[in-house]
């Protein structure tokens, strides 16, 4: 064998062994986080919820060896959303959304359903950020109305709790606001791009949201139980989670 040919041979042995060993190191991180919750001991959703949140490090770079892909940030193709209030109605569809955060957060309560097969956890966000573009068709007073434009949303001081039960092969996940400290929302063409009245409309929606929160409420949940569905499915859905939690 030539020894160009040798050299190749040998480093791709070596970086084989080195994958190979990383991989290991991390099956042994992710046993050891998990090796005190036991499925019988009465502080099993604690010891869960403690383990959850030593995972934080994992949301940006995903764990591949466990088919775990990064989701800080989380990247949605489309949410959509219908709504009819009082006979008005409207279509909202969110595109290329990116939602920041999840890395930051904590599990600040977890429990398990085990008669439902469903567990049920509160987690707090210091911020969240969330950013697209949007598309909205509205019918008011018989007036069509159709804009497009980018948007973003900062929530600040935020906590949700999540609802994850299995259906079949999927899981059906809910999500809904518990408390929103601050926020901030940006909509861009709302007034066909006419920067000095969008600038004040932003203010004004900063400064006044707290009384129109039950509109803007299920639109967040909308947003975040997507996301969650998206992540559950694609990252979590098939974590080895019972290899590392005995009975």
């Amino acid at each position: 064998m030539r020894p160009l040919n040798l050299l190749i041979s040998l480093s791709a042995i070596v970086l084989f062994c080195a994958q190979v060993t990383k991989a290991e190191r991390e099956m042994v991180k992710i046993e050891r986080i998990f090796s005190s919750c036991k499925k019988s001991s009465p502080d099993f959703d604690g010891c869960i919820k403690r383990a959850f949140n030593k995972l934080r490090s994992y949301f940006k770079v995903g764990i591949p060896e466990m088919g775990v892909a990064p989701f800080d940030p989380h990247y949605a193709k489309e949410v959509r959303q219908s709504r009819a209030i009082n006979g008005v109605g409207y279509t909202l569809k969110l595109n290329d959304v990116f939602e920041r955060g999840w890395s930051q957060s904590t599990v600040t309560k977890y429990k398990t359903d085990w008669e439902n097969q469903r567990i049920i956890y509160s987690q707090y966000f210091p911020e969240k950020w969330l950013n697209g573009d949007y598309e909205f068709k509205g019918d008011a007073f018989g007036l069509g109305v159709l804009r497009s434009g980018r948007w973003n949303l900062t929530l600040r001081d935020y906590s949700q709790t999540t609802r994850i039960k299995r259906n079949g092969t999927g899981v059906d996940v809910s999500v809904e606001v518990d408390h929103i400290g601050d926020m901030e929302i940006h909509v861009g063409n709302l007034l066909r791009g006419n920067g000095i009245l969008e600038s004040m409309l932003d203010r004004l929606i900063n400064v006044t949201w707290k009384p129109g929160f039950a509109v803007i409420r299920p639109l967040i949940n909308d947003l975040v139980s997507t996301a969650f569905t998206d992540i559950w499915s694609k990252s979590f859905y098939n974590f080895p989670l019972d290899n590392f939690i005995q009975d």
